[in-house]
């Protein structure tokens, strides 16, 4: 019995659905990184940060289906919100995101190995809070201020599923996209 919202896919009914419907739309909201790190074939790359400028454009003139596709899921949530709030009525997520295919055994390609965004936001924060600790222990107490804050910013990311600090890294060139592709030619 499926335990899992109407608007989820898990991996073993994409992979069905795939097979029966050559018109599949499969929007990969992760960081270009990411994306070229490892995909499902077939599937194209808007970044999520970059998918409210382009959600009409992927609205309009579509009448198949789109599954979001994210690392784990969160951002593809947040995607589907986006492309909910332009009209795209037929939008589904994939439970589990790239690591659940992944784990189900789903065919993906895979391209020179890059740092996952999730990866990138441990390494920045732990940098700061030791940076801040240090400083307020050899410089100035207030320096203390800096653990403080990003302390905060993380746990506000995990009550709200949306953090600062990821959104911020996702602007770095390495983050970022030399083309979006709006229209799924791969």
């Amino acid at each position: 019995m499926r335990t899992t919202p109407s608007s989820t896919i898990l991996p073993g009914e994409l992979q069905a659905l795939a097979a029966t419907r050559s018109d599949l739309r499969l929007l990969d909201v992760r960081t270009p990184g990411e994306f070229e790190t490892v995909r499902i074939p077939a599937s194209y790359n808007v970044p999520l940060d970059c998918l409210g400028l382009h959600a009409i454009a992927i609205r309009d003139g579509v009448d198949t289906p789109i599954v979001l596709v994210c690392q784990s899921g969160a951002r593809a949530r947040q995607a589907e919100a986006v492309l909910a709030g332009a009209g795209a009525a037929a939008v589904q997520v994939l439970d589990g995101g790239i690591n659940a295919w992944v784990s189900a055994g789903g065919l993906v390609r895979r391209a020179r190995e890059r740092m996952a965004l999730e990866r990138q936001v441990r390494i920045a924060a732990g940098a700061l809070v030791v940076l801040g600790a240090a400083l307020a222990l050899l410089v100035h107490p207030l320096f203390a201020l800096l653990p403080l804050a990003v302390g905060s910013g993380l746990v506000f990311a995990g009550v709200t599923d949306r953090c600062g600090l990821a959104l911020a890294l996702t602007a770095l060139p390495y983050n970022r996209p030399t083309s979006i592709d709006v229209n799924g030619v791969v």
